[in-house]
């Protein structure tokens, strides 16, 4: 029996306007914020002093937007880019239109925009993603454009093509 191996999606497979649920969603923690916040060296008092982030306009701590941003892309990997990605080319439109708080949880969409095949680099394609998060109560809380330069099926090369 051959092995069914876990991918993304190849450049011919994508559909512009076809509209990506990625589930589960992520609920985010006060560990989450601290380490990343920690690690990235963001010592913003927004995300790390709940004493300070209390006599602030949302009266309690904010995930990292950057955390938030991470994990709306990271969520949209096993359904769309796993292994068939050759590189992420960039991202814009970027949007954090309400708070995600500490024990909020992250669900994410993708919505496929636009893909044309590379002019300058053959077997691969260009494919527009639009990644909405929303909360547990569907108030947007992150959007981003995402530009992923993909592999064609037929030059992946890795033995996952169909």
């Amino acid at each position: 029996m051959t092995p069914i191996v876990q991918r993304g999606l190849y450049y011919e497979e994508f559909e512009v306007g076809a509209v990506y649920a990625h589930r589960p969603g992520r609920t985010a923690t006060e560990a989450d914020n601290v380490l990343f916040s920690s690690l990235t060296m963001n010592t913003q008092p927004l995300h790390l002093d709940a004493a300070y982030a209390a006599t602030q306009p949302f009266g309690q701590r904010l995930m990292n937007s950057m955390w938030t941003l991470a994990t709306l892309v990271g969520a949209s990997v096993t359904q769309l880019t796993q292994g068939t990605l050759v590189a992420q080319l960039g991202l814009s439109d970027i949007a954090f239109p309400a708070p995600l708080f500490h024990g909020d949880t992250l669900y994410v969409d993708t919505e496929i925009t636009e893909k044309r095949l590379s002019s300058s680099r053959p077997g691969q394609g260009l494919v527009t993603m639009r990644h909405t998060g929303r909360n547990q109560d569907g108030t947007v809380v992150a959007t981003a454009s995402r530009v992923a330069l993909m592999w064609c099926v037929d030059a992946a090369g890795d033995g996952t093509a169909p």
